[in-house]
């Protein structure tokens, strides 16, 4: 009897594994889909793409850009916006900045972005540290295709 229980602790140990899971692996993060609408203001802009990480979890901390003295990082839940200090990069996950969601906001604009121009970004990681994207500045309404449509619907 105690050796069936030895064996049972040694099996439910094992199981539980040393703590290297999903979230201790090393990100790899991808920033795809990205743009900034040409803004109708001369003070601000936002910002929006997708990080896919296939790799362990990871934080973005914060953005820089040339574009801006400052770069800040909100959130949009039941129509009200927050700025957020951070964002969670889920293990084998994404993260999504979107209109109506989280987005980027540039401050104190050095110029007007116009549509044909990119947007430089540094995105900057817990642990993967500085990831830069180029943005293309599209036009004010710009609404980027969802997953499920394919260039070739006519």
């Amino acid at each position: 009897m105690l050796a069936l229980l030895a064996g049972g602790l040694a099996l439910t140990l094992t199981a539980c594994g040393d703590g290297g899971g999903a979230d201790d692996a090393k990100p790899a993060l991808k920033v795809t889909t990205g743009y900034v609408p040409q803004p109708v203001g001369h003070d601000m802009a936002a910002g929006f793409f997708v990080v896919t990480n296939k790799g362990g979890a990871d934080r973005l901390t914060s953005v820089t850009s040339p574009l801006a003295a400052e770069v800040t990082l909100h959130s949009t839940k039941d129509g009200e916006m927050r700025e957020q200090d951070s964002f969670a990069v889920p293990a084998h996950g994404r993260l999504d900045f979107a209109r109506g969601g989280n987005h980027l906001m540039f401050e104190r604009l050095r110029h007007t972005p116009k549509r044909g121009e990119t947007v430089t970004v540094t995105l900057h990681f817990a642990k993967s540290g500085a990831v830069k994207a180029v943005l293309p500045v599209k036009e004010t309404t710009y609404q980027p295709p969802s997953a499920g449509d394919t260039q070739d619907k006519q």
